[in-house]
């Protein structure tokens, strides 16, 4: 079995000894999360969302990237950088906190939330809903201080520490995927932009 299929395999192995089932209601942000403690460098290691397109084809895929930062007070600018066909492509977005949700949002430039849905600050799960015209859309990002989720470096680091971290963030990403009916979309992005047999 090559290394690209050693990852998904490993996370299911782990979903199924550990017998976890997804909880009912989706995780939510909690109010006393600390941007300041959050913000920074962070690679987009997996994702899954229902916009049609979003991602690109298998071949183009890659590592995303994203500069999370307390802007002012009750604003945070995010910028979002992938891999796309002209070649990688970035966005930079102001988000003002909602005043009675843990939320941040942008709606004139099409950002109805953007919130942490479960972190140790090494790792986060992000819920992105992006929409405009009444029909909003469902993106999941999982963000990681380090490159630690691929395969090539779990194969390096097996029993580490980090390793299991890296496990444990990724069982929680497909948790959420579960929650949100988002599992047949979800997918670990290559660092290399090569897939794997």
């Amino acid at each position: 079995m090559g290394l690209g299929r050693l990852l998904p395999v490993l996370v299911l192995a782990l979903a199924l000894v550990t017998g976890s089932r997804p909880q009912e209601q989706p995780p939510r942000e909690s109010h006393n999360l600390n941007w300041n403690k959050f913000s920074g460098f962070w690679y987009i290691l997996a994702m899954a969302s229902d916009i049609r397109g979003f991602l690109p084809g298998r071949d183009r895929r890659k590592l995303g990237a994203s500069v999370v930062q307390a802007h002012r007070v009750g604003q945070l600018k995010v910028v979002l950088a992938f891999n796309r066909l002209q070649g990688c492509q970035s966005h930079t977005l102001i988000l003002r906190k909602d005043g009675k949700k843990p939320v941040f949002r942008n709606t004139l430039k099409g950002v109805e939330g953007f919130r942490v849905l479960s972190t140790d600050y090494s790792y986060g799960v992000v819920d992105m809903r992006l929409g405009r015209a009444g029909r909003t859309s469902k993106t999941l990002l999982l963000f990681s201080e380090s490159l630690a989720l691929g395969p090539s470096l779990v194969a390096r680091v097996q029993g580490s520490r980090q390793t299991v971290s890296s496990f444990l963030s990724m069982k929680k990403f497909i948790d959420i995927c579960e929650i949100r009916e988002l599992t047949r979309r979800a997918t670990v992005l290559p660092k290399d932009g090569k897939t794997r047999p």
